[in-house]
């Protein structure tokens, strides 16, 4: 099997369009994660924000990897707070935990939502969590005994499903 991956004379234009959905990264600390949400992000045109202190630095060989070569295709913001981040970003903020009650699935997404997601070893921290409102606080349901999912996958499934209930908004028609 081989996969063939776009080169740079072939990069999707970004002019306006993309899913309208911002990935907002809470002190993220293991690089591949971060590498495979910053591809997922290239390819939904969705925005990702880093927020507070990173577990590695942005040039970590191993976020690349991870990334393959979709960097340049992403719009990725930083910030030193979470505070900064919500003074800046305009639309709503839905936090995702595994402490969170609201089902990602049954939640109604808009254009402009930010999905926050926690550090990969300890998920939000319940001061960060309690200051959002309880019905905008969302959960992956799951069965159960188990603690928790990869990070790079629950990013996928919640933003996904956001996009698809926004028509997969600026997805390419095939």
């Amino acid at each position: 099997m081989s996969f063939n991956l776009p080169s740079t004379s072939e990069k999707p234009s970004r002019d306006g369009t993309g899913s309208g959905l911002h990935v907002v990264l809470y002190e993220p600390e293991i690089p591949p994660n971060t590498g495979n949400i910053i591809r997922l992000c290239a390819n939904t045109g969705s925005t990702l924000h880093l927020v507070g202190r990173l577990g590695f630095e942005l040039d970590d060989k191993r976020l690349k990897r991870a990334g393959l070569d979709y960097h340049e295709w992403a719009e990725l913001r930083r910030y030193d707070s979470l505070e900064e981040f919500l003074g800046r970003h305009e639309g709503r903020c839905l936090p995702c935990s595994t402490r969170a009650s609201h089902n990602y699935a049954e939640f109604d997404y808009q254009s402009g939502d930010a999905l926050l997601f926690g550090p990969e070893t300890r998920g939000l921290p319940a001061e960060v969590l309690e200051g959002f409102p309880k019905e905008v606080r969302l959960r992956i349901p799951m069965i159960p005994g188990s603690r928790s999912l990869n990070l790079s996958n629950s990013v996928a499934v919640v933003l996904y499903e956001a996009w698809r209930q926004l028509g997969f908004a600026g997805a390419q028609a095939r």
